[in-house]
């Protein structure tokens, strides 16, 4: 028997203890295990190496994405980093140039430092990302979809072209997490989540996700976390198993509230990225590949005095860095999450001045449209 989503996110998160018959898993709070035998070692030795709340919580993540092995770390950039740090001195990526501002920057000021180079394509054309594969070309970095501007890549082409060149496909899945898209079933490789988003959901931690589509590349995953250490803390490891219980619910309500949101901005006559919208260019590959259109959107209010008037009359979200809350969040990407890219990177990227990125939450949508609705009035 095949089990739906719903079931496995809870079966994933509720391991039975098997001294106390506990339904949630205990928190071991403990940096260091004692060993029975002096010549074999027993799992555990010290929790930067691994710990068994931590494991329960990284065997979920595996499950979710139906991968081989699942890590888990202090944050998403923690975790893109480690896996990016699998690569080495003169090594090449080939990376969507749509992506958010902390990637942009560790590839950027980074890697380099490391002799890791890369290439910014436009990954909606197969035959730019075909011809800009070089000898020294590694892998290939997808972000579907991409943050704040929700472009859309199509994972299953893209993977196919990238394994005749023998090159490693990663998708960050941090805008969908694995209820909505599973791009390891779609030909990734690796996945990496900032799980403090919509895994954890309740904007109270922050946690970087990792899943891998075989062993092998888990060990060297593995092999970087081990050694630089940034792994998830024991309570947080906790929490985020107890958001991961309500994940569907949460994003199945947010997602049809940022659909009807997404479309009466677009009624209203403002440009609105969402791949739910038909009127969206990567809506049929979206719609292919993933359940929804997520819970985010942004939306272009056509000038930067604009976007500042709206927010400070919205009485509903926060303004804030970070999505993926149960409140509704409105960004300016502009001045937070790619406050790191010059004017002209930010026009390249059609992230213009106007531009507000909304995550939606748990709010009643019609309260939310309401509120929005007076926010635009003059």
């Amino acid at each position: 028997m095949t089990e739906s989503d719903w079931t496995k996110l809870i079966k994933s998160t509720t391991k039975i203890d098997p001294l106390s018959g506990a339904v949630n898993t205990p928190i071991q709070f403990s940096s260091t295990f004692h060993q029975s035998n002096f010549d074999q070692f027993g799992e555990f030795d010290y929790a930067r190496s691994g710990n068994p709340t931590r494991k329960v919580a990284e065997d979920a993540i595996a499950e979710l994405e139906n991968g081989e092995r699942g890590f888990l770390f202090s944050t998403g950039m923690a975790a893109i980093s480690s896996v990016l740090l699998t690569f080495g001195q003169g090594d090449h990526l080939l990376v969507s140039k749509e992506v958010y501002g902390g990637t942009y920057r560790l590839l950027n000021d980074i890697l380099p430092r490391f002799g890791i180079n890369h290439s910014f394509v436009d990954f909606s054309d197969l035959s730019a990302i075909e011809n800009s594969i070089k000898k020294e070309t590694k892998a290939v970095y997808i972000e579907t979809p991409s943050n704040p501007t929700l472009a859309v890549s199509d994972i299953k082409k893209i993977s196919r072209l990238a394994h005749q060149n023998h090159l490693i496909v990663i998708a960050d899945n941090t805008f969908m997490s694995p209820f909505l898209q599973k791009p390891l079933e779609l030909g990734a490789d690796i996945v990496v989540h900032s799980a403090t988003k919509f895994l954890a959901g309740h904007s109270d931690l922050t946690a970087g996700a990792v899943a891998t589509k075989t062993k092998e590349l888990g060990d060297q995953v593995y092999f970087v976390q081990n050694a630089i250490g940034a792994t998830l803390g024991v309570t947080d490891a906790w929490l985020l198993l107890r958001s991961i219980k309500t994940l569907g619910v949460r994003i199945q309500r947010e997602a049809a509230s940022a659909q009807a949101i997404a479309e009466w901005f677009e009624k209203s006559g403002k440009k609105v990225f969402y791949p739910g919208l038909p009127s969206n260019p990567g809506y049929e590959i979206h719609k292919s590949q993933a359940k929804s259109g997520g819970a985010v959107l942004s939306v272009d209010l056509g000038s930067k005095e604009a976007a500042r008037k709206f927010v400070e009359k919205i009485k509903i979200p926060v303004f804030s860095v970070s999505l993926g809350g149960v409140e509704t969040i409105v960004s300016y990407p502009p001045k937070m999450s790619h406050a790191e890219l010059s004017a002209d990177d930010l026009a390249a990227d059609g992230i213009t001045p106007g531009l507000l990125r909304i995550s939606v939450g748990l709010e009643n949508a019609d309260d939310l449209i309401d509120d929005f609705n007076q926010a635009l009035e003059d």
